[in-house]
């Protein structure tokens, strides 16, 4: 009989994966061979693997049972031509911005139980994190969010505030530390927009209309990116980064039927979804290295030509 779970702290299998593995002193990763000894070269030592996951009911709500609502009230002929559906989008706060929130909620529930398995190894911060969401068995309705990673511990005596998150592999992460920057959290920004497909994008869309731009379409999926990258880079500034690292871009477009007319018309809505997946990075300060010298052992007595050569050059300024 599996031990209750109140949800907050570890889980208790989590737990007893942890305390197992600081009794025993040794760790487990998904780490390649050069990947262990690419974070090793810049003072970092693995500390276990990692994992967290949330399963998250997402179902229809709001105002017309939908989060894909396009907000078209209609438009026919308005003298100059039809009226023009506009875009219904998840950032400009339309009902499609519940669903981004549940799902931007259960990502985040996934990380911090991460992040929470990190610290408990005593670890500095993940790599190589791989998020995951997929449909749960059985539950047409509940997805699962799933972030695995290996935790990694500085040699140093500095310790972060809050361990990082990042996607970057071993390599990844090393030629990222000996650049002078430092991984800070895993980020996900997502948009969805819904659009009507009105008289002009069914025109423009129909058996016998010639080759054309079908320019409602291109400019939903244009400000669904456009919101999309601006969502990521919010977050990367609200977690202090300097910038962010792009991991993974995944676009959807799929058809629904328009939940404010009847379904004997058979007007349709088009949705579009747009998830950016990256790490948000900052610089770190180093001690400047020191200069570099040479130094030359004069053979068969030619000490002498050198300095005197050393001295022209001096004085010639051709030397510093």
């Amino acid at each position: 009989m599996t031990e209750a779970w109140s949800g907050v702290g570890l889980p208790p299998v989590a737990a007893a994966r942890v305390a197992e593995g600081r009794a025993t002193g040794t760790w487990s990763s998904a780490l390649s061979t050069g990947e262990f000894a690419a974070i090793r070269s810049v003072g970092f030592e693995p500390v276990g693997q990692v994992m967290g996951s949330a399963v998250y009911h997402v179902g229809r709500s709001g105002r017309y049972w939908g989060y894909h609502d396009c907000l078209y009230t209609g438009g026919g002929w308005n003298g100059r031509g039809y009226a023009t559906a506009g875009i219904a989008l998840s950032g400009n706060g339309a009902p499609s911005a519940g669903l981004v929130e549940v799902l931007d909620t259960a990502r985040r529930t996934a990380l911090g139980r991460m992040s929470a398995e990190c610290t408990a190894l005593g670890g500095d911060g993940v790599v190589a994190a791989q998020l995951t969401m997929a449909p749960f068995p059985a539950a047409p309705n509940c997805l699962e969010f799933k972030v695995i990673g290996t935790a990694v511990r500085a040699a140093g005596p500095v310790r972060p505030r809050r361990p990082f998150t990042s996607h970057l592999d071993g390599q990844g992460f090393a030629k990222l530390v000996g650049a002078g920057w430092v991984p800070v959290d895993l980020l996900v920004g997502m948009s969805v927009g819904v659009r009507h497909d009105d008289y002009r994008t069914r025109r423009q869309n129909s058996a016998w209309a010639a080759n054309q731009e079908i320019d409602g379409w291109s400019a939903l999926v244009h400000h669904v990116r456009a919101d999309a990258r601006h969502q990521l880079h919010q977050q990367g500034v609200g977690h202090g980064g300097d910038g962010v690292i792009l991991a993974d871009s995944r676009l959807r477009v799929w058809e629904e039927s328009c939940i404010r007319t009847s379904q004997s018309s058979e007007q349709t809505d088009h949705i579009v979804e747009s998830t950016l997946i990256g790490t948000a990075i900052a610089r770190f300060v180093t001690r400047p290295a020191e200069p570099r010298t040479l130094t030359v052992m004069p053979l068969n007595g030619g000490g002498d030509r050198l300095r005197r050569r050393l001295a022209q050059a001096r004085q010639s300024g051709g030397f510093r």
